[in-house]
């Protein structure tokens, strides 16, 4: 089905390269990614395909679907930009991928005339927001065999002739937002009468800080202060601040969070404020299919893509992590064309994101994902081993072990 996948995806070419080009010229936060939600739900229409829009409860997520019976594989389709900086995480270069797999996938199932199902799956808020949380809650990846997709990461790392990893691990991130209240004073009149919020703040962010020393090399842990104070004059009541806390694992990010909590509940201790803690969204660690990364491996360009090296060639964390939770999964990393200092999240890799040569190194790869997919649906032998190998592999994340291929 090589032939005919290539086909679809050459005659797509168009309405592929529309997707990009709007997706990256009109950036759009969590949630609000509407003209991205339009323009694809009205390609995929003209195209012909079974479009549901503002899917599963979201209002910037849609679904599209070709096929019956069988099993299902599942395409996401990212599409939010970073507030400031745009597509500076290349979103717009992971729907184009997905778009052109879910395409390819679809052609290569009508051909063969099997049983089975390719979803395209529009997953707003990726960048903070969790929608691929919400969509996990609304049953959007119930009954899938795989879901697939691919995430841009800065070029000037991989050394020539690779242009790809195929696993490259990311950390489970714990999110919370933590509120000291103290009371407000006149900070000259009668400061004494004051309980200082900053100063609580100031005293876990310094905590903060000498724990780092004895964290794990691969953890991580990062915070702002959302709120501290109005006026020089006003002793600070209410002050709010919010930290991401990353491991290897679910269970190690889970761990660190609670030496993370010891400082801000000493913080309210020593200075006399209250303390409440906010839950956020949190990420899972990322776990791949070692099966689905092999045959990716195979379906690309000989020499051009590694089963997991450079493995640091796109750390942090995504909301695909609590994907595989679900289900098998895969995300794939592929180099874009960026210089020393134009890594993810930056004005230099949005601007790199929207040059044609990114745009045909996603197509490349969608061309990649839509065989791994058709594997999935026509190999039984297949599909039997990415089920048995997550199955295992679930077990492990169980016991804390980190994930590996």
């Amino acid at each position: 089905m090589t032939n005919v996948i290539n086909e679809e995806i050459s005659r797509r070419n168009e309405e592929i390269s529309t997707i990009n080009k709007q997706i990256h010229e009109n950036p759009e936060l969590a949630y609000e990614e509407h003209r991205a939600h339009d323009v694809f739900v009205k390609s995929l229409e003209s195209l012909g395909f079974q479009v549901t829009p503002q899917a599963y409860g979201l209002a910037t997520a849609f679904s599209a679907e070709y096929g019956s019976g069988g099993r299902l594989v599942i395409y996401n389709a990212e599409y939010d930009a970073l507030p400031g900086i745009g597509h500076a995480c290349g979103h717009n270069l992971i729907a184009s991928a997905s778009f052109a797999a879910f395409l390819g996938a679809a052609a290569a199932l009508k051909a063969s005339g099997r049983p089975g199902r390719v979803r395209l799956l529009g997953t707003p808020a990726e960048e903070g927001g969790g929608g691929k949380l919400k969509l996990i809650e609304e049953g959007a990846y119930k009954g899938a065999s795989a879901c697939l997709m691919v995430h841009p990461g800065p070029g000037h790392n991989l050394p020539p002739p690779l242009r790809g990893v195929a696993f490259a691990p990311m950390l489970a991130n714990v999110k919370m937002r933590v509120h000291f209240t103290g009371r407000e004073a006149h900070a000259a009149i009668a400061p004494w009468d004051g309980v200082n919020a900053l100063d609580a703040v100031c005293l876990s962010y310094n905590a903060i800080s000498m724990l780092r020393q004895q964290i794990r090399p691969y953890e991580r842990i990062h915070g702002v202060f959302r709120s501290a104070g109005d006026r020089p004059n006003v002793t600070p009541a209410d002050c709010t601040v919010e930290y991401y806390c990353r491991s290897a694992t679910k269970r190690g990010a889970e761990v660190l969070w609670q030496r993370l909590q010891k400082c801000f509940e000493g913080a309210a201790i020593a200075t006399g404020c209250e303390v409440r803690l906010e839950p956020l969204n949190s990420y899972a660690d990322l776990r791949a299919s070692r099966a689905m990364c092999e045959a990716y491996v195979e379906a690309m360009p000989q020499g051009t893509v590694s089963l997991d090296k450079p493995a640091d060639i796109l750390a942090g964390s995504t909301d695909m992590g609590n994907v595989c939770y679900e289900c098998p999964g895969f995300h794939g990393v592929f180099g874009i064309d960026t210089k020393e200092g134009q890594a993810n999240h930056t004005k230099g890799f949005a601007a790199a994101s929207g040059t044609p040569d990114a745009f045909e190194r996603a197509l490349e790869c969608g061309r990649g994902m839509a065989e791994v997919g058709w594997k999935v649906l026509s190999d039984d032998a297949f599909a039997e081993r990415v089920e048995r190998e997550w199955k295992e592999d679930m077990k492990q994340a169980a016991e804390g072990k980190i994930a590996s291929i």
